[in-house]
């Protein structure tokens, strides 16, 4: 993605150059061929793969000629795939600015937030063009978008390429783990994912799951899905199993709200990250919700100190990348721009700014987002949603864990695995529950931390704590 972005700004800059000196005003002095039986959707596939100048001509002042606010979208999809036949390009650009009164030039994210902060207007079978405009990248996203117009829960319009093809990030399916002793490349101070089910504690290294953004494997007996989103910031475990049904899922190649979209092999619906839910595809409205597991983001020394039997990721991942820390999405990371753009930022918050994600499933509707910062400085923190009691537990690496505390209430943690209660019983903290000595134990809640923009664009009516 990183490299593909950079690509159009490159490309962009330099028609930025001369965008300004075309005369829009010859859009205007277009008059219409019409072809009585060619339908409608059809001028604007003409333009997906046009060349020859009798075609893009009479594609264009048919859109001219019939303007409607339906046409933006797909006009501004056909800009971003034709950087490089610079006369068609210039004469959409064209288009875009007389027919809408606004002068973005080649400012794609403007285009975009303009579109996307109105109410969805799309012709009857935009997905016809969506997904013949999609099939000249990869032939499989053509199916993503096929008789997919009443099948979906999001909308298509802000469905966006990433600049990948499907599984184009290669996810690591059922890859080599090695003991602690064997993991020589990593430091004390790595960033790792860590996981643990049924015993079976796992750590998964950011420096190598950031090429890769998924991980497919059975752990503890259960098969799950490991998904790093590395634009929105969020690493979620999921339970890949629904009822009888297990999904073996991919990276798609596209975004919602600057957050990957998985898709199933078997069906090729797309699935919404944050969410575990199909939202485009035959899969729609089956009811399917995959459950969240616990993952925490710490350093390799911290979790090892606390799992001493913990597996780790091999370097042999059957691909050749850099996996040395800080490398991927290095500059990404570095700054707070966005590669791809959302309808609307909220300045509460920085835009990747690390919040802990709290969604519950029995609430959906009551989203929190806790700040990291806030976190760091109340390492202990008591809240309550809806009617759960809960306690947010921050270590000294700012690794957050959540539990549910029902009616016990602490008043002192350790930061490592150590917490009293207002009693004055002693509770152990493990990864999955707290247990005093008594034998009672209080449950995990799962949890996952993200960037703010990202979580605030996919929970507009989240709950901020900072």
């Amino acid at each position: 993605m990183t490299i593909f972005y950079s690509n159009i700004i490159l490309l962009l800059s330099l028609f930025l150059l001369n965008i300004s000196s075309y005369d829009v005003s010859n859009i205007t002095a277009l008059t219409a061929e019409r072809t009585p039986n060619k339908q409608e959707i059809q001028y604007f596939i003409d333009l997906v793969d046009a060349e020859d100048e009798t075609t893009i001509k009479s594609a264009i002042d048919y859109i001219n000629s019939n303007w409607k606010s339906q046409y933006e979208i797909m006009v501004l999809e056909l800009l971003y795939f034709n950087l490089n036949n610079y006369k068609l390009y210039i004469r959409l650009v064209a288009l875009l600015q007389v027919n809408t009164g606004k002068s973005f030039g080649t400012d794609f994210n403007k285009w975009y937030e303009y579109i996307w902060n109105k109410d969805q207007k799309l012709i009857s079978n935009y997905h016809l063009f969506k997904a013949a405009l999609h099939k000249k990248i990869d032939s499989r996203f053509e199916t993503y978008f096929l008789n997919r117009q009443n099948q979906t829960t999001i909308r298509l319009d802000e469905i966006r390429w990433g600049g990948v093809l499907q599984d184009g990030i290669p996810p690591l399916r059922n890859p080599k783990m090695i003991s602690t002793s064997q993991a020589n490349y990593l430091n004390d101070s790595d960033v790792i994912f860590g996981i643990e089910v049924n015993g079976d504690a796992r750590a998964y290294p950011k420096r190598i799951l950031a090429w890769h953004e998924m991980f497919t494997d059975i752990v503890g007996g259960v098969s799950v899905t490991g998904v790093y989103c590395t634009l929105c910031g969020t690493v979620i475990l999921y339970n890949n199993k629904h009822k009888e049904t297990t999904y073996e899922l991919g990276t798609s190649g596209f975004l919602y709200r600057s957050n990957k979209l998985m898709y199933d092999k078997k069906t090729q619906s797309l699935w919404n990250t944050l969410w575990g839910t199909p939202v485009v595809g035959p899969l729609v409205g089956k009811d399917i919700q995959l459950d969240y597991m616990s993952v925490v983001t710490t350093t390799w020394g911290e979790w090892k100190l606390r799992h001493e039997n913990t597996k780790v990721l091999s370097l042999e991942t059957g691909h050749t990348r850099d996996y040395r820390e800080g490398v991927a999405y290095k500059s990404y990371f570095a700054n707070d721009d966005l590669m791809f753009n959302v309808p609307k930022l909220h300045k509460k918050l920085k835009n990747k700014q690390l919040i802990l994600a709290i969604r519950l499933p029995k609430y959906p509707e009551q989203p929190y987002a806790i700040s990291v910062k806030f976190l760091k400085k109340n390492p202990l923190y008591a809240l309550t949603i809806a009617q759960t009691n809960m306690i947010v537990l921050t270590d000294k690496t700012g690794a957050n864990r959540v539990y549910d505390v029902g009616k016990t209430k602490f008043t002192s943690y350790n930061q490592f695995r150590k917490l009293i209660d207002t009693g004055g019983d002693t509770w152990t903290l493990s990864e999955n529950k707290l247990t005093n000595k008594r034998g009672k134990e209080l449950p995990r809640i799962h949890t996952f931390n993200a960037f703010w923009f990202g979580w605030k664009a996919a929970y507009p009516n989240t709950k901020l704590v900072q």
